[in-house]
């Protein structure tokens, strides 16, 4: 049996990346900033739950736990929201709205993993954030981005939906290749 490499994940819409695109585009110019792998806007997305490698026969089950995760939870709204860092491995943008419900969805996603049995890592509190830059190899000093990105804040949307995502990793060995994403399945929040 073959497996696919996936997460549950929040994907912002198209008017939401760009804005958010507009606010980090400056931060290219900044010191340091070509020691960043820096993350395209295809993979800009709120993770809710990271599942790796799943067995296509667990797929039946996963759908249908996560088909009714989406359906008990009811469409809200979210806004990304200023930045914030891992050490100094990771830069990311935050999220404003209601965390509530984003962190319950993502409780219900890892619930529903773990049902179908997917064999997830040890559960911790949600984080939302969305990764916009990891350092390469040695921690970097990314006090300088998160500043320059703290005050950013985005225009609400609506969460509708939850998506499944397939994410393939680089294997070619190119400087600069990134991971490739494609939504596998998606199912909308709500009754």
């Amino acid at each position: 049996m073959s497996s696919l490499r996936l997460f549950v994940a929040v994907l912002p819409p198209d008017s939401a990346l760009r804005e958010l695109r507009r606010a980090v585009a400056p931060l290219h110019a900044l010191p340091g900033a070509d020691r960043l792998r820096w993350t395209g806007t295809d993979g800009w997305h709120f993770t809710l739950a990271f599942l790796g490698n799943v067995g296509e026969e667990l797929l039946p089950e996963l759908h249908a736990r996560l088909a009714r995760a989406a359906h008990r939870t009811d469409p809200f709204t979210l806004r990304v929201h200023g930045a914030g860092r891992f050490g100094g491995r990771a830069l990311w943008a935050g999220a404003a709205g209601a965390i509530d419900t984003l962190r319950l969805l993502a409780e219900r996603a890892d619930a529903a993993a773990r049902r179908s049995g997917v064999p997830m890592d040890e559960h911790r509190r949600y984080s939302a954030h969305l990764t916009l830059a990891r350092s390469r190899g040695t921690d970097a000093d990314l006090r300088p981005f998160v500043e320059a990105l703290a005050g950013f804040e985005g225009t609400p949307w609506e969460v509708g939906e939850v998506a499944l995502v397939r994410s393939d990793l680089p294997g070619g060995g190119a400087p600069g290749e990134r991971p490739r994403y494609e939504v596998h399945a998606s199912w909308p929040l709500g009754r």
